[in-house]
């Protein structure tokens, strides 16, 4: 299996993480993230930074496999988009190819669940296919939080959401794939959201649980680990600043006393870890892939 992909077993559920982009920089998204300042956190090395103080992030997506269904959760950039952000721009990425190495055919896919509307949580929700945008997973589910889309669909207006809602969003709901839920909403057995808002209104998480193991998919609650040193730490993409803090403290605090496998939705390879308390804050200690 080659290094974009990383499976974990949490009981008799498989989660398989696909890379879509992971890279040393920058992180426009926290501001206060700068290299002097995450030198100061040296637990961040080697996974999440370098050794100049660079953060690493990655875009990736998170397959989750039970008896009944098979669930991709997040599905990144996507091809041929659009974006007002550069790297993002007209993308030519492998990660269907990935997908597939990883045993997973876009047709074996039957749930597609997104953890809020931002360009890189949708974009292989659809495929460019003679100029026209079709959904990618034909034969799924298409999981959309009612609240999340009522807040996004008011973004047309905005040239930042609108690339993306019409490419990765209207389509689907146009195909007549997508159902509407709940931010606490059942999925199958041992899969449910909860809602996690601040970074957008409607944000959830995932949660997995098989034979007593736990674990989630954070979203964007919190972007990077830095952010379980320094809670005060804002997104400049966050909905709401402070709802979003308030989140990352009181989810922090849980996955912490609970033992919870966490899946950082852009935490770098290998992007799953336990929380664990340190004086008035967090660090994260890594669990590497299973296979």
């Amino acid at each position: 299996m080659n290094s974009k992909i990383s499976s974990w077993n949490i009981g008799d559920v498989k989660i398989t993480r696909i890379i879509e982009a992971e890279r040393a920089g920058p992180m426009f998204v926290v501001p206060d993230a700068v290299p002097e300042e995450i030198l100061k956190m040296p637990w961040l090395q080697p996974h999440f930074s370098d050794s100049e103080g660079n953060t690493i992030v990655s875009i990736h997506a998170l397959v989750i496999e039970t008896s009944e269904k098979c669930i991709i959760v997040d599905t990144c950039l996507g091809n041929d988009k659009e974006r007002h952000i550069p790297q993002w721009n007209m993308l030519q990425t492998k990660f269907l190819e990935d997908l597939n190495k990883a045993g997973y055919s876009v047709d074996q896919i039957d749930t597609v669940l997104c953890t809020h509307m931002h360009t890189d949580h949708v974009g292989w929700n659809t495929i460019l296919v003679n100029d026209k945008w079709e959904p990618t997973f034909k034969k799924a589910d298409y999981l959309f939080g009612q609240k999340e889309w009522e807040y996004t669909e008011k973004q047309l207006g905005d040239h930042r959401y609108a690339e993306f809602i019409n490419d990765s969003i209207i389509p689907i709901i146009e195909s007549g794939l997508v159902k509407f839920v709940e931010m606490d909403e059942k999925i199958c057995e041992g899969i449910w959201l909860e809602p996690t808002i601040g970074h957008t209104p409607g944000h959830v998480s995932v949660c997995i649980e098989s034979k007593g193991v736990s674990a989630a998919i954070t979203g964007d609650f919190l972007h990077h680990p830095c952010q379980m040193e320094r809670l005060d730490w804002e997104s400049s993409a966050d909905w709401d600043k402070e709802l979003a803090k308030k989140t990352r403290r009181e989810k922090l605090g849980e996955y912490a006393d609970n033992n919870i496998l966490v899946f950082g939705t852009h935490f770098a390879t290998p992007s799953a870890g336990y929380v664990k308390r340190k004086d008035d804050h967090f660090i994260y200690e890594v669990k590497y892939p299973d296979n």
